[in-house]
């Protein structure tokens, strides 16, 4: 599954994490790490001169671990840089907030940093947002709404469980326990077929707390959520970003 994992690195504290989580995956799934470090045009001056111990540090840590690395240094902008990158990789992971995210402000942008929310909407690859610690990534939940990006992220988490011999906790968010049911009994015929053990949670209130209250409940240790795409402008991401504001675990967002 995760083959070469693209780690997006600023040295802030929360890429730090992402770094420790691609290692975690790494000795799993005995994957290659590419370690990234994108310099904005506007701080070349400050920050250039840092990246190479950056990168340095970060290949070091890698090979401790006993994994394979290789580093790159892009310019320009770090969402589209890190989501070039991602072609050429199976999943990218990153932090919820690098440097360059205000600590302030209401709303999304001071939980979620602005490089996270935009890479979330344009990468075409898998994109894992970690947590503030690594986590094993051994108990699999997903918030299923029955879209085609969802059915993707079903059928990532289906095989994820299956190497981790997890149960699969589906999430689903409604005001209608009938037209839930229908929902999730999508997921539950796919699921069944592939072999994967699973439990269903049909929850009131929006999707970012019904997803809290499950994870709370069953301590699951890493959620699958998919990314939709609007006809209108492109890609957007429907309850992830919410998802990401409730929940302290790996967000594991398919595209």
């Amino acid at each position: 599954m995760f083959t070469r994992l693209l780690v997006g690195l600023d040295g802030s504290p929360n890429a730090d994490e992402a770094l420790e989580q691609a290692v975690v995956l790494g000795h799993r799934f005995q994957a290659r790490l590419v370690v990234a470090n994108v310099t904005e045009a506007n701080s070349l001056g400050r920050r250039a001169s840092n990246s190479g111990e950056l990168l340095q540090r970060a290949s070091e840590r890698v090979k401790d671990a006993g994994l394979s690395v290789e580093t790159v240094q892009r310019h320009g902008n770090p969402d589209r840089e890190l989501a070039e990158l991602a072609r050429d990789a199976d999943t990218v992971l990153v932090g919820r907030r690098g440097r360059t995210s205000s600590a302030g402000g209401a709303g999304r942008a001071s939980l979620v940093g602005k490089t996270v929310a935009s890479l979330i909407r344009i990468a075409e690859r898998t994109v894992i947002v970690c947590a503030s610690k690594p986590s094993p990534m051994d108990r699999c939940a997903i918030a299923y709404d029955g879209r085609e990006t969802a059915q993707r992220a079903l059928e990532l988490v289906a095989r994820f469980a299956s190497v981790t011999h997890s149960t699969v906790h589906v999430i689903h968010a409604t005001v209608d326990r009938a037209i839930g049911t229908m929902v999730v009994g999508e997921a539950e015929a796919m699921l069944s077929l592939q072999g994967v053990a699973f439990v269903t949670h049909l929850e009131p209130g929006t999707p970012g707390e019904a997803v809290a209250r499950v994870i709370q409940r069953t301590e699951c240790d890493a959620l699958f959520a998919g990314a939709h795409v609007g006809k209108w402008s492109g890609v957007t991401v429907s309850h992830a970003e919410e998802i990401l504001e409730h929940t302290d675990i790996p967000v594991v967002i398919q595209p």
